[in-house]
């Protein structure tokens, strides 16, 4: 007979799976490690603000124009 424990043994980490999200196991990948500065942070979150507010008035300006382009070519 086979013995099965609700508890079992610890595996290496060489026995692991590669999905076994295992906590000791992973590593800090943050790329905001290799920014030294928080001056840079800041210019990265400016430049991504700036960004997100250019992307928002082009929608906007699509999905206006759109509708408009639609009427006049109809």
């Amino acid at each position: 007979m086979t013995y099965i424990s609700a508890k079992p043994a610890r595996q290496d980490a060489e026995s692991l799976p590669a999905n076994d999200n295992n906590q000791a196991a992973l590593a800090d990948l943050s790329f905001l490690d290799a920014i030294n500065d928080d001056d840079q942070i800041a210019d990265i979150a400016r430049r991504a603000e700036r960004l997100g507010h250019v992307t928002l008035i082009i929608m906007a300006i699509g999905l206006t124009a759109a509708p408009l382009l639609y009427l006049m070519l109809a």
